[in-house]
């Protein structure tokens, strides 16, 4: 995120480190992802570590301890060695409280290597080496922690309740009243679409461990290294919900079938895709219904909503 949590004490983040046994010697916020916010802490001798907070109104601190616990299993028990994850406290927890009820921590390496955005192209053989990467994520043994992922859209009660006719206005902030009336433009797009959700939803796949979200912004490359990062949404469900972030092509798929045996299917595919776009759309008019000011994350997330129903349109 490129605003700060503007209700958050960042005072609570140095005597939460010492839980790894960390004196940082300085906090650096820093301005990156969408959702969680993040510093690098750096120690007195040069070592640093990144350091992730999130709000665990958005997932519940039960279900996000799973995740976290999932990945450092993954990395410690199943040794896959993509997989950047949280390091553990003293008491072998991977999450830690910062507050009662909205803020939790952990604890990240820092590692080296060039990150992405969301929407960069990706070459052939780029391709091949995230194909190859998801290939062995969905054939390792789940961890005993790894929550179910079923493909239901969390924010769907709002966002069909944003879709009933009513004069009220939305008083959330200045992007408010717009969304209202673009959501009135694409309503009948939205419902439809929905509808579809259902059809498609109805075949589930064979559950895997999934990583949730292997697009460009969750990868760091180092040479031919590949690392993926933000495994909070890790789980059990159907390949797909990962592939088709990745597979560009009939040759990117036949490679995973190849490399799994398991042929990656095509309504499968359509459903993540889907579900992605109108999770996206539910979660950015449940922003704009709710209090916020004209700041760079709300501007982003404007121009991404306006494109978002662009595409399912």
């Amino acid at each position: 995120m490129r605003d700060r949590p503007d209700d958050f004490d960042e005072d609570l983040l140095r005597p939460a480190l010492t839980a790894w046994g960390i004196e940082a010697a300085t906090l650096d916020y820093a301005p990156v992802g969408f959702g969680d916010f993040h510093w690098v802490a750096s120690g007195r001798g040069g070592r640093r570590w990144f350091v992730t907070v999130a709000d665990v109104r958005r997932q519940t601190y039960e279900g996000l301890r799973l995740a976290m616990d999932t990945a450092a299993a993954l990395r410690e028990e199943a040794g896959l060695p993509f997989v950047v994850a949280p390091l553990r406290a003293a008491d072998g927890t991977t999450l830690r409280r910062l507050d009662r009820h909205r803020y939790a921590m952990s604890v990240f390496p820092y590692e080296g290597g060039t990150g992405g955005d969301f929407g960069d192209p990706r070459p052939a053989p780029e391709r091949e080496l995230i194909i190859d990467l998801l290939a062995e994520l969905h054939t390792t043994p789940p961890p005993l922690s790894t929550p179910d992922r079923p493909p239901a859209l969390a924010g769907r009660a709002g966002l069909e309740q944003a879709l009933r006719p009513s004069r009220e206005p939305w008083l959330g902030g200045p992007y408010s009243e717009p969304a209202r009336e673009l959501l009135g433009v694409h309503g009948t797009m939205l419902r439809r679409r929905l509808e579809e959700f259902d059809r498609l939803a109805g075949q589930p796949g064979e559950p895997v461990v999934t990583h949730g979200e292997p697009h460009p912004g969750n990868l760091l490359r180092d040479g031919e290294r590949r690392l993926l990062v933000d495994w909070d949404t890790v789980g059990m469900a159907a390949p797909e919900r990962d592939l088709w972030l990745v597979a560009g092509s009939e040759e990117d798929l036949a490679r995973y079938a190849e490399a799994t045996g398991r042929v990656p299917d095509p309504g499968a595919m359509a459903l993540y895709r889907l579900r992605w776009a109108l999770n996206d759309v539910a979660e950015f008019v449940e922003w704009f219904r709710s209090p916020h000011g004209r700041t760079p994350d709300a501007e982003q997330s404007w121009e991404a909503l306006t494109g978002t129903l662009a595409g399912l349109s």
